[in-house]
């Protein structure tokens, strides 16, 4: 790039890559810098395995994507981006041979869940008809009310602050009561504490709104269009430079980071004031993740087949496993039989495996910094409802907490939301601000997952980074135009895969 950057980006996952988008198309030149080999943070794909399985290294499957204001404005389809949708959502199973599925549809939902067929289309059916102003409102800064509450909003002001124990105990059937503790164990926090309650309804109807599909070819297929806007705007990438202070960047009116308070702490703390580093300090993390990635000579047999079409799985047994599986990791320790969430991306994209062959994705919460290999715990699980699973793993790998850190600095004790997401540090996420993308120094602001709204691949974080320096730094006070000129390739409407 000739001469001085207008803005620079360290960290390139989704919000780092959002923000430059946002920054280019506003006619700035952009610098992001990584210090991984290849841009995306968690948002990746690599052949982890063997040669011709591609596994994504974090996150797999994507409602946020879909459901984001910001990727709609961004046009994915027209950037060649395809997502492939499983023909069931989502499925738990039970011991038995039983499991509670999830398809698009709320009433074909319900009627799989007995007597609970009708609260669970009370409770689902104004979610899913409101699923797009509930992501308008969950994906903003959080910072204003909305002008109006359609029924769905209502219903998820209402529940949304409890528990998902509390939501779990309005229904008496085990499917029911395990697909809500499924759903809200994605808040890596216990069932009883609040907000898994609005995990739970969120993702649920997210699930109906918009399904929760996987990017065809992987996860990375999203990064490279975010890359290919950047470049085509002007902007440059340098990967395998690790940022260790501010001193370290070219002269730029603005400098935005996609990093955990920590980072911010390691490369700027001595730029920051007292009292604003004593609270980027008390910033929590929640609990780590053990990650198993499998390369498979067959498709998972599941006892319950509708689970052979699931795109997504809870692997945990009854409400009451699950649970337990939380409050362990919650107080510390490891889970007997942990809560394992599954991908089985192949399912509806086949390009992610030889012929015939699958692969698998799979993790296990673990508490803060633990450095235990889960792999044995995760497979028996899977093989306790998928009898013979263990006689199709060719290879597998694993990545423990500890390992998570390593590999990005962003997931603190292997933290892949970035902060513990309790009530507190969702709203003040990470220190209470107004504007919380802001940071006392000049010129200086956050633009990760560490930021509001919350984790995933939405690139909310960081657009809104980019929106507050373009009016305090440029003098911009409109988010410019992100969408593609003319497509790059024939628009992809999301759709099922045989």
């Amino acid at each position: 790039m000739p001469g001085n950057p207008d803005a620079v980006i360290v960290g390139s996952g989704p919000n780092g890559l959002a923000a430059a988008i946002t920054l280019s198309a506003a006619g700035l030149r952009v610098l992001v810098v990584e210090g991984a080999d290849t841009p995306g943070g968690g948002c990746r794909t690599a052949e982890l395995t063997l040669p011709g399985f591609r596994h994504d290294v974090c996150s797999a499957a994507h409602p946020l994507a879909l459901a984001s204001p910001f990727f709609r404005r961004f046009g994915l389809a027209a950037r060649g981006v395809r997502f492939a949708e499983p023909e069931v959502v989502l499925a738990h199973p039970l011991d038995g041979g039983g499991a509670a599925v999830v398809t698009r549809s709320v009433a074909e939902t319900a009627a799989g869940l007995g007597a609970d067929a009708g609260t669970y289309q009370r409770l689902m059916g104004p979610l899913a008809r409101d699923w797009d102003p509930l992501t308008q409102i969950v994906l903003s800064s959080l910072r204003r009310p909305p002008a109006h509450y359609p029924p769905g909003l209502l219903g998820f002001a209402r529940d949304g602050l409890r528990g998902a124990a509390a939501i779990a105990r309005r229904m008496t059937t085990p499917e029911a009561r395990a697909l809500i503790a499924g759903l809200g164990g994605h808040a890596m926090l216990p069932l009883t504490q609040p907000p898994t309650g609005a995990t739970a309804l969120m993702l649920g109807a997210l699930a109906h709104g918009v399904g929760w599909p996987v990017a065809e070819g992987g996860s990375a297929r999203i990064v490279d269009a975010m890359t290919e806007a950047i470049r085509a705007a002007g902007g440059q990438i340098e990967t395998g430079r690790w940022v260790t202070s501010l001193a370290e960047l070219p002269p730029a009116r603005a400098v935005l980071l996609d990093l955990a308070p920590r980072g911010l702490l390691g490369i700027a703390g001595d730029r920051l004031p007292d009292r604003y580093r004593r609270a980027l300090e008390r910033f929590r993390y929640g609990a780590g993740v053990c990650k198993v990635d499998f390369a498979l000579s067959g498709p998972v047999p599941w006892t319950s087949e509708p689970c052979r079409r699931a795109g997504t799985l809870h692997v945990a047994g009854g409400y009451e496993s699950l649970a337990a599986a939380e409050e362990a990791v919650a107080s510390g320790r490891l889970p007997a039989s942990p809560s394992v969430l599954v991908v089985q991306p192949s399912v509806a994209d086949p390009s992610r495996a030889p012929a015939g062959q699958h692969t698998l994705w799979a993790y296990c919460h673990v508490p803060a910094g633990s450095g235990a290999d889960m792999t044995a715990a995760i497979t028996a699980q899977i093989e306790r409802f998928a009898p013979g699973f263990r006689d199709l793993i060719l290879v597998s790998a694993v990545r423990t907490a500890v390992a998570e850190q390593a590999a990005n600095p962003n997931y603190v004790g292997g933290d892949i939301a970035a902060g513990q997401q309790t009530v507190w540090q969702t709203i003040a996420r990470p220190v209470p601000r107004w504007n919380p993308y802001r940071t006392p120094v000049p010129g200086l602001y956050l633009c990760s997952s560490s930021t509001p709204p919350l984790p995933g691949v939405h690139g909310r974080c960081g657009e809104l980074a980019a929106a507050t320096a373009l009016r305090d730094v440029f003098g911009i006070r409109r988010l410019p135009d992100i969408g593609p000129a003319v497509p790059a390739r024939a628009p992809a409407a999301v759709g099922s895969r045989p």
